[in-house]
């Protein structure tokens, strides 16, 4: 099979990008290399012979009609996207251009090439989402988000994805392309960008620096080692019904304050502080984010019981490991955080509108 990955560059891409590879795809990476993106993530991958990369940003429909011609895909699976919430509050346009255009002019760039094809039952175009899309739970365990859960975003980031979402679920019920999307929790591990919670988190403590928990520290997140979700990524691919949504979580919830400490309960031990103190000394409270949902949590049972996945990596098993790659790892990760706003506060809601 040939795969078209969106994003390849990123996080999750790059993971989807190896793993692909690595079971014997061909894939094909599109990406725009915004701020985010990191090709040395694919050092290990980028001489394979089924491997190619497409320097292209998604809202140039041209340029992607003109790759589906060239290396006719049998699949697409959709990742490009902005995905900082704090990036979104500070400049939502972006954020409207690339997830929601992009989003549009990919589907018809597919939906064309599709066609030309023949309507071929075997292709498919998955789009991957975010849990953000369906709003905030309430404190309660036994509450949490099905596909069936009403959407509900708010921040400029999910609202975006859900609009893309939507366009998705149109173009099968309009057009009968054959499309499945999946919505996860949040992820992690090694490779993500130092201006999400887990690197910031690990880099700062190790700088001596501050770090930085919103308000309390009591919000709720769930979290999904990468590894794990390609893997489902790539059942929901090849095995998920069309038209059907799949929520794919990671069974591990934790207050963003939990989460914290377990990081540096972990460094306290492989890496102690020179002083002999913990690294929880560091923790620093500071305004919350505006809009911060309390808690995200899913209920993966559909994925469970039609496709057989469910999450291996336990928080702790891949906190651990996570911790350990970024100290190994300072050759890529140190270059990063001379970028835009990496390590940095933002989305404080205080910038004026353009």
């Amino acid at each position: 099979m040939k795969l078209l990955v969106t994003g390849g560059a990123g996080f999750i891409g790059s993971a989807v990008v190896r793993e692909a590879l690595n079971r014997g795809f061909e894939v094909v990476n599109v990406d725009a290399l915004t701020y985010a993106a990191c090709l040395e993530s694919l050092a290990t991958v980028e001489d394979n012979p089924a491997y190619a990369f497409e320097h292209v940003d998604i809202r140039d429909r041209a340029a992607l009609s003109r790759i589906f011609t060239d290396h006719e895909p049998d699949a697409v699976m959709h990742l490009a996207a902005e995905s900082h919430v704090d990036r979104s509050i500070d400049g939502p346009s972006t954020f409207i251009e690339t997830n929601i255009v992009g989003t549009f002019n990919l589907l018809e760039a597919a939906r064309s090439y599709w066609v030309a094809k023949g309507r071929p039952e075997s292709f498919r175009f998955h789009h991957v989402s975010t849990d953000e899309v369906f709003g905030s739970l309430p404190s309660d365990p036994d509450i949490k988000f099905t596909e069936d859960t009403p959407y509900d975003p708010r921040s400029p980031y999910s609202a975006s994805k859900a609009a893309s979402d939507h366009l998705v679920q149109a173009w099968f019920e309009t057009y009968g392309m054959p499309v499945v999307l999946s919505n996860c929790s949040n992820n992690y591990g090694p490779y993500q960008f130092p201006e999400k919670l887990i690197p910031v988190v690990v880099l700062n403590a190790i700088a001596g620096q501050p770090l930085p928990i919103y308000g309390d520290g009591s919000n709720i997140r769930d979290w999904l080692f990468v590894n794990d979700h390609c893997e489902a990524l790539l059942q929901v691919l090849q095995r998920g019904l069309v038209g059907r949504c799949y929520n794919i979580g990671g069974e591990n919830e934790r207050t963003n304050l939990q989460l914290v400490s377990t990081i540096c309960e972990i460094l306290d031990r492989i890496r102690p502080r020179e002083d002999g103190l913990s690294y929880a000394e560091q923790i620093t409270f500071v305004t919350d984010r505006p809009g911060h949902d309390a808690r995200y949590a899913i209920d993966a049972a559909r994925i469970r019981d039609e496709l057989g996945w469910r999450p291996s990596v336990s928080i702790e098993e891949g906190l651990e490991h996570t911790v350990r790659w970024y100290l190994n790892n300072e050759a890529w990760w140190r270059p990063l955080l001379k970028r835009d706003g990496a390590g940095e506060r933002l989305g404080t809601g205080q910038q004026p509108a353009p």
